[in-house]
Order: structure tokens, then C-alpha cells, then sequence
């Protein structure tokens, strides 16, 4: 009696185990999908930064000499 017990706690102890590990996968994810919709609105900011300093220049004439 006691092997089959043990093949049951261990079987529920290593899901339990699989379990948090999954967690802790999924909060990884979501970390990380912030963090690209975060870099990618800074790199949009400065694609429009760069696009409306390249407006204002060709609006002077100027030349980057």
C-alpha cells in the first residue's frame, strides 16, 4: 500500500510543480508583450520625431553640411 501512495503523491507533487512553472511562464509573457508594446511606441515616437524634424528642414532649405 505504501508504493501506491507514493506514486501518487509524487504524481500530484510533479504536477504541482508543472503547474507553477507554467504560472510563472505565463506572468514571463505578459511581461514581456508590456515591454515590446512599450518599446514599440517609443520607436514610433521617434520615427514621427525624426519625420517632422525632416518636414521642418526641408521647410528651411537647408542642408545638413
Amino acid at each position: 500500500m505504501f508504493w501506491p501512495m507514493l506514486a501518487i503523491a509524487l504524481g500530484f507533487l510533479g504536477i504541482a510543480v508543472l503547474g507553477i512553472l507554467g504560472i510563472k511562464v505565463f506572468l514571463e509573457a505578459q511581461r514581456l508583450g508590456r515591454q515590446v508594446a512599450r518599446t514599440t511606441q517609443r520607436i514610433n515616437q521617434a520615427a514621427e520625431d525624426l519625420e517632422q524634424a525632416a518636414v521642418d528642414l526641408a521647410r528651411t532649405g537647408e542642408t545638413l553640411r
